[in-house]
């Protein structure tokens, strides 16, 4: 019952988002919290709904590792290099340092500095579209940093999950799955094409068996499956309408995973104040690296701001981080810092060339 109250909530509130054009993401979270233990107490998360949360997550990764095409990347390397250098230093390098300064734990750093080093690339490229904004010359460079992101997320992954006491048998297994990805990417393609080209059931099928095939292979081989995940995206990268097919389910399952997080988010007061100073930091980060960006490649700091005020929103990998390795300060933490970027990102992309030309006649 639980699914399908869920379902019909974000339903409602998902229509009220759009008619509003209002980010979903936040909207989704804050359902959850007034129906979970942090609110009304109504609904419980149970075994099913981790379970359903849990396929939300495997998808968002699948589907991040479609977009990780080797041969493009290989081609665009230095263009990729260059939009997402400065966002790697500022947001990730330098947060964690002065985490770990502050006196937070070596793994509460690494894990919060991860949180807050990836923007929500369903926000961002959607308020990219939604503003009309595909055809500025920083919108390029957004999409690229959102693609260097994409393959720091799987190194981060493996990061935190890593044990020092297993550290070389953790890395071999992960270097042969690796290499043998590599090489089905090579040779598998044109054999999925053709099951694709069915006109039967079996295409979706595949995709929904592949979507989830990183769940088995954390079972089978204890590898993380938000990186198996990630590497079988990028075995399907360059399979014919995948992503059309894997959209659909994406969109559902990660729906309910961002509800049923709210659910089972349970806030203390430590959490809220840590959670608002994250944000500050978050936000001041993204503007700092923007403008560094732009400053090194369009010589320009007003490209620089439209980078930075472009990518403030973190979402759904900032919530994964905090649901997979998060303690309950951490959870709320995140929570509340994803919610603030959420909203102020969503606003700062909207209204970036007011703010840009007001900075300007204030600097005349």
């Amino acid at each position: 019952m639980e699914i399908a109250i869920a379902g019909l909530v974000c339903l409602i509130f998902a229509i009220i988002a759009r008619k509003l054009s209002f980010p979903a993401i936040p909207v989704y979270i804050i359902a959850g919290l007034a129906l979970g233990s942090s609110g009304f107490g109504i609904l419980q998360a149970d075994e099913v709904s981790k379970k359903i949360a849990e396929f939300g997550v495997v998808f968002l990764l699948f589907y991040i590792g479609l977009h990780i095409n080797p041969r493009e990347v290989g081609a665009k390397r230095k263009t990729i290099f260059a939009s997402g250098f400065y966002d790697l230093l500022i947001n990730f390098a330098l947060v964690f340092i002065l985490l770990f300064a502050t006196g937070f734990e070596l793994s509460r750093a690494f894990i919060i500095a991860s949180s807050l080093y990836i923007s929500s690339s369903a926000i961002v490229l959607q308020s990219l579209i939604e503003n009309r904004k595909l055809i500025l010359k920083e919108a390029e460079i957004v999409v690229w940093m959102m693609v260097f992101e994409d393959i720091v997320i799987a190194i981060l992954i493996v990061l935190n999950s890593v044990g020092f006491s297993d550290l070389l048998y953790f890395f071999a297994k992960l270097t042969l799955f690796t290499v043998l990805v590599l090489i089905l990417s090579n040779t598998a393609p044109k054999y999925l094409d053709r099951v694709m080209e069915r006109d039967d059931e079996a295409p979706l099928l595949l995709v929904f068996s592949a979507g989830l095939l990183g769940l088995a292979i954390e079972e089978l081989f204890q590898i993380p499956y938000a990186f198996a995940a990630i590497l079988i995206g990028l075995m399907f990268s360059q399979v014919k309408s995948v992503e059309e097919m894997v959209i659909p389910f994406k969109d559902v399952f990660l729906i309910l995973f961002f509800f049923f997080f709210g659910v089972s988010t349970k806030f203390d007061m430590g959490g809220l104040a840590l959670g608002i100073v994250l944000a500050i930091v978050a936000i001041s980060g993204k503007v700092v690296s923007g403008l560094l960006t732009g400053l090194r490649t369009e010589k320009s700091w007003k490209s620089g701001l439209e980078i930075g005020l472009n990518t403030i929103a973190r979402g759904e990998f900032s919530i994964f981080m905090a649901f997979a390795f998060g303690d309950v300060l951490i959870s709320s933490a995140i929570t509340v810092t994803v919610l603030i970027t959420s909203i102020l990102g969503s606003l700062t992309s909207r209204y970036s060339e007011r703010i840009i030309s007001a900075l300007g006649r204030a600097s005349q």
